[in-house]
């Protein structure tokens, strides 16, 4: 019986019109004068901070604790105005699947698992009004690698359960193949989502116990079954 579901944000849960790729740039650029390289930068299940630090490695920037201060200070600002004139929305299925698992008899601790800063991540989501659904997770600023976070996400939500938790009782959502890495570190199980810009063919390359073009292919009923390569 899965007791802890984390989420992904990005491309699993929103898609917010490149929103904090956006506030990246416009930091990079106004913060630091740089902006050649930039496209370089492969977003997709990546940590916050690691895409820093790969930036400021590119533009002989020190990575020093001040910098990334001053980084993130001024990309959350940036963030929330972005996000303010961009097209957000949540993505197919998230909401009736969230619904579905509280209505399960024994309904799973909901939480999330990603590479965003934590104030980040609330931003992104208090404009959908998800972010009051999640009750635990971990973040970016809790690790930069991808892998720790996960482990401090199953046990963040084994502490708030009280139980401890066995890996396969937490299944991860994502729709990366560094989502699915970061599950199988942990021992956990993993649902791919097609939803963000790698395909179902791609999630299904990395062996995920299931994978599926959006949440609303799949119901957390048949996850709680045993799980299937599909």
């Amino acid at each position: 019986m899965v007791r802890l579901i984390l989420f992904d944000i990005d491309g699993t849960l929103i898609h917010t019109d490149g929103a904090g790729i956006k506030a990246f740039a416009k930091v990079f650029a106004t913060e630091f004068n740089a902006v050649d390289g930039f496209k370089r930068l492969k977003f997709g299940g990546r940590t916050d901070v690691s895409l820093v630090r790969e930036f400021f490695s590119l533009h002989q920037i020190p990575a020093t604790p001040e910098n990334f201060e001053r980084f993130f200070e001024r990309y959350v600002f940036w963030l929330d105005h972005i996000l303010r004139r961009s097209q957000s929305e949540v993505c197919p299925g998230v909401w009736d699947f969230i619904r579905a698992s509280r209505a399960l008899a024994q309904r799973p601790l909901l939480g999330l698992l990603t590479g965003n800063i934590r104030l980040g991540a609330e931003i992104k989501l208090r404009r959908l009004q998800l972010w009051q659904e999640f009750a635990t997770g971990a973040f970016g600023d809790d690790h930069e690698d991808r892998d720790q976070i996960a482990a401090i996400a199953w046990q963040r939500g084994s502490q708030a359960l009280k139980e401890d938790l066995r890996p396969e009782q937490v299944l991860v959502i994502g729709d990366t193949p560094l989502d699915i890495g970061c599950a199988r570190a942990i021992g956990a199980k993993v649902l791919a989502v097609a939803t963000g810009n790698v395909s179902l063919e791609e999630l299904k390359a990395h062996q995920p116990d299931w994978a599926v073009r959006s949440l609303g292919e799949i119901t957390p009923v048949q996850i709680m079954a045993e799980p299937l390569n599909r």
